[in-house]
């Protein structure tokens, strides 16, 4: 296996388990904020660096050159391929980000020291491979959010219950693919079934989906965004899943979450909280891409993994500027207009911008992902590619409605000024600035997340299907397994009427 020039992985690592231990012992919130910002941008640099280098070796799998937790361990822990690479550099930044936009009225009851320690175990866990581990730090990323619970004083019942049952699945799922053996290609519905729905459970598929809703009510805003926006309950779903499961469940996979996406962006339309807006606007995109997973072929699964990057960016940039609102205008009510757009017009460009950029706007970075998710879902079932359309219209019928009621419609009169922050514009503007820069020169994206499907479908081998019996076969009847691998499928490109 190809090796890094440097102990990247490990660095990103403990970078920030070192800065979680530091930052508690601070007791000022504005200096923990600091102290926080400098370990998460050291973190996001060496994240980066891991990325450059994986790109510039042009490998498929990369490991620690100097494999430190292997000395440890008697055992290689920390792998990335191309699936996982750029995972890494993004969840560092959606770290440092949200760190940098929490002024200080957020700052006092934002725990900047368990915001350190969940970037390392989600850091941990993009970089790894191995599903015992990846159970293992899924696992203690629950324990953060359920701390600051407690610390808050709210009930965490709901959130226990749906965190337990996720673990609990994981383990008996794992624990059977084991005891059937791990080199077989394809295992039984009683190891497959508790994976799927734990990833459903951590994904918020309904009916798994309330504990999202309660989580946001309760937590901090800061901590909720940073735990869902990752997606990583989309990464156990291509590691632990996509390789070993039947054509069966991967369809069963995609039409429940093709039910949750729709079902979320109507309840989108009608929620009169913003916290429970982004709630339902997260829980149809999630699901979107989980129907991208489901297709397995080469254009909708990049597709999909062009929308999972896409998504974490202008989903977290729009939490932040509903965050950065509600600092200056308390919990916001979708159920009157509130005419903030004199006062904060500038967080009215990024709520529209991040809104429209997270249902794939023409120019922005999730554009062409989610062309390419519905081109290979109407290829593979026409009914499939007409309800992501419907999706993807009623989440842009929601932000444009929540859009009016937050800054128009009548005029706000205020003496405190309630513009944007230095810090606020910096996390922002950055987010705008890359999805605006994705979707002007999308090729570098594309190309990528093309590789990293070709990677995911050859570990299924013999399970992918051939083009032909996936579009001529009904949905409901079973289809037949071609020996094929995925280099026989290439990304096709976009074709004017007149060629065609």
């Amino acid at each position: 296996m190809t090796e890094l020039h440097l102990p990247w992985l490990e660095i990103c690592v403990v970078l920030p388990l070192v800065g979680a231990l530091w930052v508690g012992r601070i007791k000022d919130s504005n200096l923990a904020r600091l102290h926080c910002l400098f370990f998460m941008l050291l973190t996001f640099t060496f994240a980066l660096g891991t990325w450059l280098d994986f790109v510039a070796m042009r490998a498929s799998e990369a490991q620690d050159r100097f494999h430190l937790t292997s000395r440890l361990f008697d055992r290689e822990i920390f792998q990335i391929d191309e699936l996982s690479a750029p995972l890494l550099p993004l969840t560092a930044l959606l770290f440092a980000l949200t760190t940098i936009a929490t002024v200080r009225a957020k700052a006092r009851r934002f725990s900047f020291s368990w915001t350190l320690l969940s970037a390392a175990i989600t850091l941990a866990t993009f970089s790894c491979k191995e599903p015992w581990l990846i159970i293992v730090l899924l696992s203690l990323a629950t324990i953060p959010p359920f701390l600051e619970l407690r610390a808050r004083g709210r009930s965490a019942g709901m959130y226990v219950a749906h965190m337990g049952l996720f673990i609990a699945l994981m383990v008996i799922g794992w624990g059977v693919v084991q005891s059937e053996g791990t080199d077989l290609k394809v295992h039984s519905l009683w190891a497959v079934l508790p994976l799927l729905g734990a990833v459903f459970i951590r994904c918020g598929i309904a009916p798994f989906h309330c504990w999202v809703t309660d989580l946001f009510e309760k937590a901090t805003f800061g901590t909720a965004i940073l735990y869902v926006t990752p997606l990583a309950g989309v990464y156990a779903a291509a590691r632990l899943v996509l390789p070993i499961a039947p054509a069966e469940v991967m369809r069963t996979m995609g039409l429940i979450s093709l039910f949750t996406a729709v079902y979320a962006g109507a309840m989108a339309l009608v929620q009169t909280d913003a916290r429970r807006l982004f709630c339902y606007l997260f829980l149809s995109h999630a699901a979107v891409i989980l129907v991208g997973l489901e297709m397995v072929t080469v254009q909708g699964l990049t597709g999909a993994l062009c929308v999972w990057i896409s998504v974490g960016l202008s989903l977290t940039g729009l939490g932040l500027t509903m965050r950065a609102i509600e600092a200056r205008h308390g919990r916001l009510q979708l159920n009157q207009y509130h005419g903030l757009y004199e006062h904060m017009p500038m967080l009215a460009v990024c709520f529209m911008l991040m809104g429209l950029s997270s249902v794939g706007f023409p120019g922005t970075m999730g554009y062409v992902g989610a062309e390419l998710l519905v081109d290979g879902a109407v290829e593979t079932y026409p009914f499939v590619g007409v309800a992501v359309v419907l999706a993807a219209a009623l989440n842009g019928i929601a932000i444009v409605h929540a859009y009016f009621l937050l800054f128009t419609g009548k005029r706000h009169i205020t003496s405190v000024s309630l513009r944007m922050g230095r810090r606020e514009k910096v996390a922002l503007l950055t987010l705008v600035t890359l999805l605006l820069a994705g979707g002007i020169a999308p090729q570098l994206n594309i190309g990528a997340r093309h590789h990293a499907a070709e990677e995911l479908l050859k570990q299924r081998g013999p399970l992918i299907e051939t083009e032909h019996d996936h579009a001529n076969s009904p949905w409901w009847a079973p289809r037949l397994i071609a020996p094929q691998t995925a280099s026989e499928h290439p990304l096709p490109m976009p074709v004017s009427n007149e060629q065609d």
